[in-house]
């Protein structure tokens, strides 16, 4: 099997991690002017919000474990392939060298065991750093079970770390992953956690969940991110619809990917991580999954429309993060400019408030945006839901540069 075979295979193994925040793209007009895809090839985002290129393959396909969802497990009949050290180190410089990547995404099947796939990992990266001396972003995946002192190795040769728990819980875990457990993902992160530096897995960690494989609820993945975010200080929690890959009686029959709920999930976390939102804000026991009608601040905000309209010009910075259609940015504009100049509707366009979802639940100068007699949950809500179904129809024009 040549290099360009592997790398097919091993890069269409690897797409279903999300950890890395990529979307791939497909492969055409390959060797003329103006290419933006290859095999592997997919986009992560830096801190500052620059979109960055990353090759992302696995080490290999092959695999001792049999989870269920799983396009790799044992059970499955598939093109398997192993790439060697010097293989994956000449493709990774070949494409860095052609501009098409920025980093390195590396993830594996476990094979023979985890510390044995973890030594391969680690002398390939060791490889590329030392003997190829490529400074690239690099973001490795952690094998659970694997030594402390492998993980030690790998975190001081690597950018990130990612050791995805799969499943939101223990059960779910044990029902469609049985050869994985949670307390050796939690101390892989722990160990992380606890020895984090500039010089070890400095960019941070992050893990992934599953979504729509199992019957949890999004109070219970969202209570499982939130516990993450503060006993690990994780970076992010992906979320990855389900794609139905395998057939197994204990897999649920879908056809469709639950995507609107992935994104819910994704706008939720943000108001975790950004907004000074918990999961017990947005979610309780009588309404433990989202609104797939609305988001999650702006269905929040329905529900607690006694504390609107929030007045621009005078309301905390905290509150300015509450309202529907204001982001961090435009919330931090807001709150500089006002000291400056009175602010009016026409100033928070400019400023980047999305009016169209905030003019239901502000006042500028003490005057309202829409008559205050239209100021009830029923009417905001029905125009709310108007334009969201709007904004997703697939029947909308694309406009003709040429019309």
């Amino acid at each position: 099997m040549n290099l360009q075979e592997k790398l097919q295979i091993l890069a269409n193994s690897a797409k279903y991690d999300a950890s890395c925040s990529s979307s791939g793209s497909l492969k055409r007009r390959t060797g003329k002017i103006g290419t933006t895809a290859f095999s592997g090839i997919c986009h992560s985002f830096s801190s500052d919000g620059r979109c960055i290129s990353l090759l992302k393959i696995l080490l290999t396909n092959c695999c001792i474990f049999d989870c269920k969802y799983c396009l790799n497990r044992k059970s499955n009949n598939i093109k398997r392939a192993i790439f060697s050290p010097v293989e994956i180190c000449t493709i990774t410089m070949n494409f860095y060298k052609r501009n098409y990547i920025e980093g390195l995404f590396l993830s594996s099947g476990i094979i023979k065991s985890p510390d044995y796939t973890m030594n391969l990992m680690i002398e390939t990266i060791d490889l590329l750093r030392h003997k190829y001396h490529f400074g690239g972003y690099i973001h490795a995946k952690a094998i659970p079970g694997t030594s402390d002192i492998l993980i030690k190795k790998l975190g001081h040769l690597v950018d990130r770390l990612s050791a995805n728990i799969e499943l939101p819980t223990a059960s779910s875990l044990k029902l469609l992953a049985p050869n994985k457990e949670f307390k050796k993902v939690d101390r892989i992160m722990n160990y992380v956690h606890m020895n984090k530096s500039k010089k070890f897995v400095p960019a941070g960690q992050s893990t992934q969940m599953i979504i729509g494989a199992t019957q949890e609820t999004d109070k219970d993945i969202m209570e499982r991110s939130e516990t993450l975010y503060k006993k690990y200080d994780l970076k992010r929690v992906f979320y990855s619809a389900y794609i139905p890959v395998n057939k197994d009686k204990l897999l649920p029959s879908i056809i469709t990917p639950p995507l609107k709920r992935e994104n819910r999930l994704y706008q939720a976390d943000w108001l975790l991580r950004f907004y000074h939102f918990t999961v017990s804000d947005i979610l309780d026991e009588h309404h433990p999954n989202f609104n797939i009608l609305l988001d999650p601040k702006t269905d929040w905000a329905l529900k607690h429309l006694s504390e609107f309209p929030k007045e621009i010009n005078t309301c905390s910075y905290k509150d300015l993060l509450k309202i529907p259609g204001v982001g961090v940015t435009s919330a931090k504009r807001i709150y500089s400019s006002r000291k400056l100049f009175t602010i009016t509707f026409k100033d928070l366009k400019n400023m980047g408030v999305v009016l169209k979802r905030a003019k239901y639940f502000i006042t500028c100068n003490h005057k309202y945006f829409i008559n205050p007699i239209f100021f009830n949950k029923q009417f905001i809500e029905s125009n709310l839901v108007l334009e969201e179904k709007e904004l997703n129809s697939h029947n909308r024009k694309q406009l003709s540069l040429f019309e």
